[in-house]
């Protein structure tokens, strides 16, 4: 049974819902491990509930203070962008109906097209950005478009306001330069302080890659980069943002390196989380 803790809806069977799950089975722009394709897949099948619930911990029932629906995966048999401009295309059509994109990925390079469709239908937006990486590489052995890329593109093409980076670990001078070129607020890992409380103006788009964990509570991601963040620190950092979720993505679950389905279920419980504060601001 793949139904998000029972709170799935038939998408058949409703005429509006409030948040969309959009599969992006895609991992062609990783540069080391391969397998973040099967993360879609791998967050679905776990997400039963005939093991888990659909009450998220402040108190929002996803099944019934909210209408969720699974759209189904993005077709990526094409080539990169045609890949990405069917991604863009996805998330837009779920903005036009009003409802708010949960985007399963995938490997991080996703997040560039799906940011262009959120651009578009709110030109102020800010991005709330998880990772132990900051993404912001000029390219990635000549590739623009790599995983490892995604935060920079997003930048160059101002398509947000604001920029927060929570759990960085792993940067590079050059990052540490673009960061201070566009003003990109970066808590690393080593300074985050229990209790942080993240405050936007602006719309807020949330992107979770699953390496901002360390690899005791996340093994199923193709980087490890140890001396990360532990599960309860991000969910009480989404807990405690003062902010309109407007969509999201968790990114880079690689299940060929997950022990026991354990990065996938905690995949899943950020969904939940995240999903709660969409309905509960």
């Amino acid at each position: 049974m793949t139904d998000f803790g029972g709170a799935l809806k038939d998408r058949n069977k409703v005429l509006h819902f409030k948040l969309a799950i959009i599969g992006v089975p895609f991992d062609e722009k990783s540069s080391y491990k391969r397998g973040a394709a099967a993360g879609p897949e791998a967050i679905r099948k776990v997400s039963t509930g005939k093991c888990y619930n659909p009450d998220t911990e402040l108190g929002v029932d996803l099944a019934e203070d909210t209408v969720l629906v699974d759209l189904g995966d993005v077709d990526t048999s094409g080539d990169v962008l045609k890949t990405f401009a069917a991604v863009e295309e996805k998330v837009a059509e779920v903005l036009d109906l009003a409802a708010v994109p949960v985007v399963l990925g995938g490997d991080h390079s996703i997040t560039y097209p799906v940011v262009k469709a959120m651009a578009r239908k709110f030109p102020a937006l800010d991005l709330l950005h998880f990772d132990a990486h900051p993404d912001m590489y000029e390219d990635l052995y000549g590739d623009r478009l790599s995983h490892a890329c995604p935060i920079a593109r997003i930048l160059e093409d101002g398509l947000v306001k604001n920029v927060v980076q929570v759990g960085i670990r792993a940067t590079t001078p050059e990052m540490r330069e673009m960061a201070r070129k566009y003003g990109v607020k970066v808590v690393e890992a080593r300074e985050f302080t229990e209790g942080l409380t993240l405050e936007f103006p602006n719309p807020l788009y949330v992107s979770l890659d699953l390496d901002v964990f360390d690899p005791a509570f996340a093994p199923g991601v193709s980087h490890h980069e140890p001396g990360g963040l532990t599960s309860r620190q991000v969910i009480e950092c989404i807990h405690r943002l003062r902010a309109r979720v407007v969509g999201f993505d968790v990114v880079e679950l690689n299940p060929s390196r997950d022990i026991s389905e354990i990065t996938a279920a905690l995949a899943f419980k950020l969904i939940k989380e995240i999903a709660g504060r969409v309905v509960k601001p």
